[in-house]
């Protein structure tokens, strides 16, 4: 009886380890997340690089490079920011090794990312709508292609400096809004902010999160 105990415990020993190493690998295979927090600061991160070293922070272990989804406009001279072109070329992978797309032209056309597949870096699923609270309004400042927009209105509260007054570009992580039309089921551009600040961007159901890619 003893034995038979001991080749239980040994046996459930062995499985646990077998779950642990594959939860390990897979998250040290991730190349996409949704931030589990925001900057504090509603929409201010210190710019793209504050954005990116958010990812960066947050993603902890590994060799990976990480990069924010998002697009920035034209300032003191240098040229606007398409948030597709600072991503890498994919495949790009959840925590729980789900592949979100192949590559930039799919994950900006039939891609497989909604509210079961945009994990959190620690592999829990974000808040949608129909969810208290909700906090599926994603940070982008993008057109629905990935690129800035060419307008001269403010689409990324100051190019990710602002956290009072100013407006973001807002996706949609669960695909669903007010209304079943492209829009509301848009990833990266459903609409604008009211604001900058973590209060505004509650208001439409935004917790200043953003979305991270490995571009490496």
């Amino acid at each position: 009886m003893t034995s038979v105990k001991l080749n239980v415990a040994v046996s459930v020993a062995l499985l646990t380890l077998g779950f642990i190493a594959n939860a390990q690998a897979q998250a040290s295979d991730m190349t996409f997340f949704v931030t589990s927090t925001g900057s504090g600061k509603g929409a201010d991160f210190g710019g793209l690089a504050g954005a990116d070293k958010h990812c960066q922070a947050l993603a902890s272990a590994g060799s990976r490079t990480w990069h924010a989804y998002l697009s920035a406009a034209p300032a003191q001279g240098s040229s606007a920011v398409n948030a597709r072109d600072r991503i890498g070329s994919g495949p790009w992978k959840n925590a729980k090794g789900v592949v979100i797309a192949q590559n930039v032209a799919e994950l900006h056309g039939a891609n497989n990312l909604n509210k079961q597949t945009a994990l959190s870096e620690k592999g829990e699923t974000i808040n949608g709508r129909g969810d208290t609270p909700n906090k599926h309004d994603i940070l982008t400042g993008s057109q629905a292609d990935g690129t800035a927009y060419k307008d001269s209105d403010d689409h990324t509260c100051g190019n990710w400096t602002k956290s009072g007054e100013g407006v973001a570009q807002l996706g949609h992580h669960d695909r669903m809004g007010l209304k079943d039309d492209e829009p509301s089921r848009s990833w990266n551009s459903s609409h604008p902010s009211r604001g900058c600040s973590d209060e505004a961007l509650r208001t439409t159901g935004s917790a200043g999160l953003l979305y991270c890619f490995a571009i490496n």
